[in-house]
């Protein structure tokens, strides 16, 4: 017997497989569905970037900032006192000292040469060659008295001479009478790869300059 094609159900052959016209519209709707969910889900990740990039790059940017250029440290001690109170916070530049060199009366934070693990705070007294006296509660950079209008009350004992060696800085903190400092460490020396950075200001309690 011979069949009329015109009778026959329209089919797609692929390889061994039929697919009839209803299973081609399954598979192009199931596709453009895919699509749509797509396009969907690029614009809402577009929408997310436009809206949040911004504040990514900021926090990003801030979040380096504090790693690498900021020093935000609080004062354990009264060795700097009446500069820096005990408890105060203050707010330094590990930058300032990337292409310059400490110079004294800096207010410096540094690894501490005898427990490296620790970060001290002092005030720069001698720089690279220079001679270091401290006699009758005055001190003497290359014979001449270094006027310290910070100190809170006069130095106690003599020290010294210190020569200073290159590379090396002299700190003292300002309350002397009460800080543990150059004068008896270990290391008397600060070099330059223990330095963190210079301290500016203090932010909390009230705004106060450091210089």
């Amino acid at each position: 017997m011979t069949r009329n094609i015109d009778q026959e159900p329209f089919s797609t052959t692929k390889g061994d497989t039929i697919v009839s016209p209803d299973t081609i519209a399954d598979i192009d709707s199931s596709a453009a569905a895919d699509a749509r969910a797509d396009a969907a889900d690029k614009t809402e990740f577009q929408i997310f970037m436009r809206e949040w990039f911004p504040y990514i790059i900021f926090f990003i940017a801030v979040l380096l900032f504090r790693i690498t250029i900021l020093i935000n440290a609080v004062i354990p001690s009264e060795s700097m006192v009446a500069t820096i109170q005990k408890g105060d916070h203050v707010i330094g530049l590990k930058s300032t000292y990337w292409f310059a060199e400490p110079e004294r009366g800096d207010i410096v934070v540094f690894h501490a040469p005898d427990t490296p693990e620790t970060l001290y705070i002092k005030r720069v007294i001698g720089t690279p060659g220079d001679t270091v006296v401290i006699a009758d509660g005055k001190t003497y950079i290359n014979g001449e008295q270094l006027q310290e209008d910070y100190l809170p009350e006069p130095m106690n004992g003599d020290f010294g001479p210190y020569v200073v060696p290159e590379d090396s800085w002299f700190m003292l903190g300002d309350n002397r009478n009460h800080s543990l400092d150059a004068r008896y460490w270990h290391n008397t020396w600060v070099t330059k790869d223990m330095i963190v950075g210079k301290a500016y200001f203090r932010y909390w309690p009230p705004v106060k300059w450091l210089y």
